[in-house]
């Protein structure tokens, strides 16, 4: 009887040391397309408009090097809310 729970404890411990697979590094990819609202970062930022709250994300995203970041040109050139929200958010989330 011992011997037997000492097998199940000792197969526990070692699949508890198991790796999760080859070239795993724990990082999660962005996922093509925009991230849903639910998956995004959220930001305080009360007051603002949707295009400067969106640059905002994704300028401050980019500067962490976070999954979620991005830059989308046409919107940059085209938007300039999105293009003041972008570079603000960007220039403050890279002194962090």
């Amino acid at each position: 009887m011992m011997r037997s729970i000492s097998a199940v404890l000792l197969i526990g411990a070692l699949a508890g040391c198991a790796s999760t697979g080859p070239g795993s590094t724990g990082q999660s990819q962005r996922p093509a397309g925009p991230p849903p609202p639910s998956a995004r970062p959220v930001y305080n930022l009360t007051g603002y408009s949707p295009a400067f709250k969106d640059g905002y994300i994704d300028g401050c995203e980019t500067a962490k090097k976070s999954a979620y970041g991005a830059k989308d040109a046409r919107r940059i050139s085209a938007d300039t809310q999105y293009r003041l929200g972008w570079n603000d958010g960007f220039s403050i989330c890279r002194r962090k």
